[in-house]
């Protein structure tokens, strides 16, 4: 089978980019245009200090690569020294960095960092844990689009460093034709080109939308860099399956169906068209991930990896002399 691959997210200018846009907005929620009047007050002008950013507990480390972006928004003079690398697996009271300078501004930009730093572990620790459920089969886990606004670029970074894969970015990254599609279809007034579907009332079947697809994407010029889109559709059940298949998707996902179903999908797929990837989808837990693996599908994508991971604990000491 040829693999084919949706774009995958690695640390460059554009999630740099994200990284700062987002650290701007933190540093205006917490400071307005004024300053940390509780540090002012307390911690003389002019301290220097250093400390160490810890892991409370054990799991996968993934956003100390933003963390220089996070110290030269609040304060620039902040010394910054990697002592774990993202991807890692630590145990509790491994230090990850250390970071010294102004003593106001580490007591400033402390909550703001490890806030990046636990949300993106959290990711990337429950990631490694559904990828460990997959060991040994041919499938993989991708994430999905459901991710915190703004936050896209550094959540599907996380589910890297945890071992996942990434599924489109966005909506410009691929086709996937979604039953919303089919479904919105059916409501246009007028709508006669093609006979509704009686058992969904769409007016296109899911093999109907991948050959129109097509037929865009054929019409495109050659160096036209949408011509090379993946095309992906999504089916309910084994009919829609064998329908689509000859209509030349790249990726059928198989939504919310049972591990028996799956299993008839992969012989049907093997059997016809093998070229054709499958990706099973829709309320799959780390229970039960292990046995639709077991299935025969090279993709399994989880919205939990995003929107359900569990904050990692991870703490600033400070460090005496």
């Amino acid at each position: 089978m040829t693999t084919i691959e949706f774009r995958q997210i690695e640390w460059d200018d554009e999630i740099v980019d994200d990284c700062r846009q987002l650290i701007r907005l933190a540093v205006r929620e917490d400071l307005s245009r004024w300053h940390d009047w509780t540090t002012v007050a307390l911690v003389p002008e002019g301290m220097r200090g250093a400390a160490r950013v810890v892991a409370r507990q054990s799991g996968v480390i993934a956003g100390l690569a933003a963390a220089r972006i996070v110290l030269d928004e609040y304060d620039p003079r902040i010394e910054w020294q990697d002592l774990a690398l993202d991807g890692t697996q630590v145990e509790p009271g491994r230090a990850l960095a250390q970071l010294a300078g102004p003593a106001r501004s580490l007591l400033t930009v402390e909550r703001p960092l490890l806030n990046l730093l636990g949300h993106l572990s959290g990711i990337a620790t429950l990631t490694r844990t559904y990828v460990d459920e997959v060991a040994g089969s041919p499938a993989r886990v991708y994430d999905t689009r459901k991710t915190t606004p703004g936050w896209r670029r550094l959540e599907k970074y996380a589910v890297r460093c945890g071992g996942g894969m990434n599924h489109r970015l966005g909506l410009f990254d691929a086709v996937l034709i979604k039953d919303n599609h089919l479904a919105f279809c059916a409501a246009l007034p007028g709508t006669t080109a093609v006979p509704a579907v009686p058992e969904t009332g769409a007016c296109l079947t899911p093999a109907q939308a991948v050959a129109k697809v097509r037929e865009f994407l054929d019409d495109l010029e050659p160096n036209d860099p949408r011509s090379g889109l993946i095309v992906e559709v999504e089916v309910d059940t084994l009919e829609q399956l064998e329908q689509v298949l000859p209509a030349g998707p790249d990726i059928v996902l198989l939504d919310n169906m049972s591990p028996a179903e799956l299993r008839v999908a992969v012989a049907r797929r093997d059997a016809t068209f093998p070229r054709v990837q499958l990706e099973a989808s829709g309320g799959i837990e780390l229970t039960t991930i292990g046995e639709v693996a077991r299935t025969g599908v090279e993709r399994i994508s989880v919205g939990a990896l995003t929107h359900s991971a569990k904050w990692f604990d991870v703490g600033l000491d400070w460090l005496q002399g």
